[in-house]
């Protein structure tokens, strides 16, 4: 267990989000409907599984053990260019049918309009939830940080964020259950491979979830526009839990509340805003990656 410092500096005056230095971008449009049918794009889950596409999300899904795979959809042209990785992957995955896509056209019908999936297509079970507490409980001594996304929605912000935390090294991700980006294939390739190497988990109450990582040791930090205190400023503990507001409103006020410091950017340039996924790599690197 990671002891708290007894004393934190005192938390700041609360004020409505403001656009600059947030980490938030406007609210994500829904997708467009397929054109000319009036209906709505094909569902990237089927049978309580899903499509996972593109060359990075695919081998990645391939190499993780904790990954349940089914089938595999490959052209011929990307089955030649990825041909001494998807051996060594085959080998590690007997068993597994493996289709050879006489058309891209096959695979563009199980994934949603204009996804762009490299040849590949894999059929798998979502993966199994995470004991995200177990796991926090278990880290090393020293700098851990986990990610916290407050509603987050857009899967292609929650995709980037994640290959963020994987590069920078940050331990978990979580996201609320409600209103947020489940796992699904677009996610899964705009976090190209992360989603299998950093645990994303969906909680039910993300105040309560703050409180547990408070009382295991945790500093809550908040980007927020309005803040005084720059993220680069000063020291902080080892155990972080870093907060990201939804694209749109921001931060909540019960994530708001929980926070031990709100920190912003340091931004000097004409634009003051950055989307989620921009200030979370900006933060990420300040926090885990810059000299350690």
């Amino acid at each position: 267990m990671r002891n708290r410092k007894s004393s934190p500096p005192p938390k700041q005056q609360r004020r409505r989000p403001s656009s600059g230095g947030t980490g938030r971008d406007p609210g994500t449009a829904r997708p467009p409907k397929a054109p000319g049918t009036g209906a709505s794009p094909p569902p990237e889950r089927t049978g309580g599984g899903l499509w996972l596409h593109g060359t990075h999300a695919v081998l990645a899904a391939l190499g993780n053990p904790r990954r349940r795979c089914h089938r595999l959809l490959i052209t011929g042209e990307a089955r030649a260019r990825l041909h001494g990785e998807l051996a060594r992957l085959e080998a590690a995955r007997p068993g597994l049918p493996i289709e050879e896509a006489a058309d891209r056209s096959i695979i563009e019908a199980l994934l949603p309009p204009g996804a762009v999936h490299q040849g590949l297509a894999l059929s798998v079970d979502p993966l199994p939830p995470v004991d995200w507490e177990g796991l926090v409980e278990r880290l090393p001594a020293g700098r851990q940080l986990v990610v916290i996304l407050d509603q987050v929605s857009d899967p292609h912000n929650v995709g980037a964020i994640l290959r963020s935390a994987a590069c920078f090294g940050a331990a978990l991700v979580l996201n609320t259950e409600r209103q947020a980006a489940g796992e699904t294939g677009t996610l899964a390739k705009a976090a190209s491979g992360a989603l299998e190497h950093v645990p994303y988990q969906q909680v039910v109450n993300l105040a309560r979830s703050l409180d547990r990582l408070k009382a295991m040791g945790f500093w809550v930090l908040g980007l927020a526009g309005e803040a005084p205190t720059r993220l680069d400023a000063g020291s902080l503990p080892d155990g972080l839990a870093l907060c990201l507001g939804a694209e749109g409103p921001g931060l909540r006020r019960l994530t708001r509340e929980r926070c031990d410091l709100l920190l912003t950017l340091p931004a000097h340039g004409p634009i003051r805003d950055l989307n989620v996924s921009n200030a979370a790599a900006v933060a990420l690197y300040e926090l885990l990656g810059r000299g350690r």
